[in-house]
């Protein structure tokens, strides 16, 4: 029913005494899109229908850009207005990026110095702050010096021009620049995680990025906690959060009173992300085939069809498709039955031709049993 579109489930939490709605991912993508509309959820800047399950990516970009529009300040000077839609204007042009990924370039100064890109403009229209905690420990000064105030591309760029240079100095610094890189694959530093506990507000709402990857954080009694969007935990009422604690990322999971709930069994939301990998493949070749039969001709279904008029077609075309189906069975069965009622005779007969062809066999075994063999 969506062709070529991206389906996220919705799960519905239990968010400061008001049902609130998550939207999860199968896959462990950037799509800051996801981020940024579970902290406008949470913040219940933007609200889903009740019982909602499922929701597009187009879907998603509809209610963000409703609500940039919506919050659009009233009364502002004429410069203020003028700069504030043209911020807008930036946004909605690069608004599409937010499903695949933005072009965000951290600084390893500060847990919110990023290198300006027109990407940046969307989290400052939407007053949401994007942290990092990629940083250098200012109290190390070789690498200090070496990384400087440079962005990670810039820096990934030092290093291979002082790889190439004659002065051993540079080289050196190179050298010090990737090793830092090398050290902190994780792109989190312990001093950035200080930096960053400090930096985020209690209760605020946020976005954190690490490792090419948006996620929707928050901080509770002076602990960060990252929201957990794994389409793995749908069914895990639970679980709700996980600790930002350590570089490793090995948290701790909550609900959403930030109190300490484990999995209720990790394989079992393991065998679940598989079941449900399973499921959409099988059901995206179940669509397939439909629309090589063309059953159902979607083209002819009317625009301002109704969803229960939708599901009504829908249930009719499934139970024909059923009904078809028994009796398929039904008469392959009676078919079987038929062909062994025909010839029980036959069945009897082979069985009598089989010992027959065994008898001679078995003549020749007792014939060697009772020979002797001359040494």
């Amino acid at each position: 029913r969506f062709p070529g579109q991206s389906v996220y489930h919705i799960k519905w939490v239990r968010w400061k005494e008001e049902n609130t709605p998550v939207i999860t991912q199968n896959e462990n993508g950037p799509c800051p899109l996801l981020a940024i509309m579970n902290v406008l959820l949470l913040a219940w800047k933007i609200k889903l229908p009740p019982m909602m399950e499922i929701i597009t990516a187009e879907q998603l970009m509809e209610y963000l850009g409703d609500y940039i529009l919506d919050a659009k300040p009233k009364e502002i000077s004429e410069i203020q207005r003028l700069n504030y839609e043209q911020n807008m204007s930036d946004a909605m042009a690069i608004l599409h990026k937010l499903q695949t990924g933005l072009d965000v370039n951290v600084k390893f100064t500060g847990v919110r110095v990023f290198e300006y890109t027109p990407e940046c403009i969307v989290f400052d229209l939407l007053d949401i702050p994007l942290y990092h905690g990629w940083l250098v420990d200012p109290q190390v000064a070789d690498i200090v010096k070496a990384v400087g105030n440079c962005s990670y591309n810039q820096l990934v760029e030092k290093i291979i021009s002082c790889k190439q240079s004659d002065n051993s100095e540079l080289v050196s610094e190179g050298f010090v620049a990737e090793q830092f890189l090398n050290n902190t694959a994780t792109q989190l530093t312990y001093h950035g995680l200080c930096e960053l506990t400090s930096a985020v507000q209690e209760g605020e709402l946020c976005v954190f990025f690490r490792n090419n990857h948006f996620s929707t954080m928050t901080k509770y009694k002076g602990q960060l906690y990252l929201l957990v969007t794994d389409q793995g935990f749908l069914t895990e009422e639970k679980v709700v959060w996980e600790s930002l604690h350590n570089v490793d990322g090995d948290g701790n999971f909550c609900d959403s009173e930030f109190h300490l709930r484990p999995p209720s069994d990790p394989e079992t939301v393991y065998r679940g992300q598989q079941d449900q990998i399973d499921q959409d493949y099988l059901m995206a070749l179940s669509l397939q085939q439909e629309q090589q039969n063309q059953e159902i001709n979607w083209e002819q279904i009317p625009e301002g069809i109704s969803d229960l008029e939708l599901a009504k077609k829908l249930q009719e075309e499934e139970d024909r498709r059923a009904s078809q189906y028994y009796q398929e069975q039904e008469q392959a069965a009676a078919q079987v039955q038929v062909q062994g009622a025909a010839s029980p005779g036959s069945g009897r007969q082979s069985g009598s031709n089989e010992r027959k062809r065994k008898e001679p066999r078995e003549k020749e075994r007792e014939k060697e049993k009772n020979s002797c063999v001359l040494l």
